[in-house]
């Protein structure tokens, strides 16, 4: 699937140039999103975003399809300012319905972090839209830890005393580098849903998920528990000092023009 994605470049450039175009009576880069809530209140938090690809040629793509392979060229690039756009068009549409949360998540490549004037550009694409910097939150793959530099990082830094809030996924699992964590100064980490798999198998497993829960918190950002489906799971997290959830139990992921309140 990523070689025929890579090999179709004429499609690709299509996409990207005319983000608009139907495919199949669908948006050719379409965002959907879930709810991130409070495990103590059971509220609403955050708006996390996640994006797929509709192509003629390929059908449905999704992230774990389609990102690695566009991060192997500038192409990544331009599919983030669409999904940009598309969130902060999402973001004024849930104000509208009067929900009450933070943030909206929108995926950021971490070669963007590298590119001339991008804080600049981020500045002007929330102007533009009238939106407060403080109502977006940037998320980061994992992989920002191990092929990360000090730039991204001092970028990073930047743009969160411009408002903007970062969002690191997938941390925790058996992959993650965790002392390289320190590196990076985000505001939230999503916990690898690995994590959440951990809770309750024995006395030894949830003392493993409250180091690292703790051990997240200790740097200075808030833990968010992935994958969690039922209630059990969460009171476990919120007695580790985990305050929010996602997964089944807080929300599925949705097209924005069916996110509605709960009854």
């Amino acid at each position: 699937m990523a070689e025929d994605f890579l090999d179709n470049e004429l499609e690709q450039q299509e996409l990207i140039d005319q983000p608009q175009t139907d495919v199949g009576g669908n948006r050719a880069v379409e965002m959907f999103f879930r709810s991130i809530r409070e495990i103590e209140t059971g509220s609403l938090a955050f708006f996390q975003s996640k994006t797929r690809l509709n192509t003629p040629g390929l059908g449905i793509l999704m992230p774990e399809n389609f990102r690695d392979v566009a991060e192997l060229s500038n192409q990544c690039l331009s599919l983030f300012e669409l999904e940009l756009r598309q969130a902060l068009e999402a973001e004024k549409k849930f104000k509208e319905r009067d929900f009450f949360y933070k943030w909206v998540s929108v995926y950021m490549p971490p070669a963007y972090l590298l590119e001339r004037g991008a804080e600049q550009r981020m500045l002007n694409y929330v102007e533009d839209n009238d939106t407060d910097p403080n109502r977006i939150c940037f998320e980061l793959p994992l992989k920002l830890l191990t092929e990360g530099s000090v730039k991204h990082a001092r970028v990073i830094e930047n743009l969160r005393n411009r408002g903007f809030h970062f969002l690191l996924t997938g941390f925790g699992g058996s992959n993650s580098p965790l002392m390289k964590l320190s590196e990076y100064p985000v505001d939230y980490v999503m916990l690898s849903q690995e994590v959440t798999m951990y809770i309750g198998k024995n006395e030894r497993s949830n003392a493993a998920v409250h180091s690292i829960v703790e051990f997240v918190g200790g740097l200075g950002a808030d833990p968010i528990a992935d994958g969690v489906s039922t209630a059990n799971q969460a009171e476990a997290l919120f007695e580790a000092d985990c305050r929010y959830v996602a997964g089944n139990l807080a929300g599925k992921y949705t097209l924005e023009r069916y996110v509605r309140k709960r009854n």
